[in-house]
């Protein structure tokens, strides 16, 4: 368990500062909030794991119990734990399924998701290579850097719709294979979080109508002529620390890109 000082009953400035002399403050909930998302990033509590409870908290932390409930308010709101009623609140993994489709934003012109069920997936390419200056950047390592580098084809009812290139930090994602990508029957996110440790929490997406070039086109089935949407995303673990960049080529001709806004 990580060493954690008492909080003072009262809000204590920040690192940031407004300006000389004046100093931007932290309200006290959003320090405990800060403290137990550090000890979600150092895996005191795993993912699908309960956390204390707020009493605990409260005690541990040497501060009200409101306080740490507003804090777990917060990261309940965010998808980081889920509160369980008569059970407690739990670190929110990807193998649940409300939480698996939260990053799958195609969806089937015809249906839910879930009725048409997980795209069959094949991997053409999983290999350890030196990071390009664009991945660097996009995953804030050093241009060089080993990183894995993963290609695959997502099929629904055995018409190839997504190609995905995959980005990963080599060091976070060592030994990772195209055999065990592959034969993973969950969602990705989820084997990530499983053998590697990794949790994704939130992404970035960049959206672009594309054409795609011969191999592209080859891979999907589709003339080099057809549109296709283009979606880079850069996918965050606790802490705003990046740690996948996807860039994959979507067919939409039976399948729409559906986000919620609110």
């Amino acid at each position: 368990m990580p060493s954690l000082s008492p909080i003072p009953d009262h809000p204590a400035p920040s690192a940031a500062s407004a300006g000389p002399g004046t100093p931007a403050f932290s309200p006290l909930y959003q320090q405990i909030k800060g403290l137990i998302l550090q000890s979600l990033q150092q895996g005191e509590w795993k993912p699908g794991e309960s956390i204390p409870s707020e009493m605990e908290l409260a005690a541990r932390f040497r501060v009200s119990q409101g306080t740490v409930r507003k804090a777990i308010d917060e990261l309940a709101a965010e998808n980081l734990v889920v509160r369980r009623q008569g059970k407690g609140t739990f670190v929110a993994t990807h193998a649940e399924q409300h939480v698996q489709y939260r990053f799958l934003k195609l969806m089937p012109d015809t249906g839910d998701a879930r009725v048409e069920g997980p795209a069959q997936r094949r991997v053409l390419d999983c290999r350890r290579v030196r990071a390009s200056a664009d991945v660097a950047r996009a995953l804030a390592l050093r241009s060089g850097d080993p990183v894995m580098q993963a290609r695959r084809v997502l099929s629904f009812a055995g018409i190839p719709t997504i190609l995905e290139d995959i980005w990963l930090p080599g060091q976070a994602f060592k030994g990772l294979t195209a055999e065990q990508m592959a034969n993973y029957q969950g969602p990705t996110y989820a084997m990530f979080e499983l053998d590697f440790g990794v949790r994704m929490v939130r992404a970035e997406e960049k959206i672009r109508a594309v054409l795609p070039d011969a191999e592209q086109a080859a891979l999907l089935q589709v003339p080099v002529t057809t549109p296709l949407l283009s979606v880079e995303r850069i996918a965050y673990t606790y802490n705003d620390v990046p740690m996948e960049l996807r860039r994959g080529l979507y067919l939409t001709d039976t399948h729409h890109y559906r986000n919620e806004l609110s």
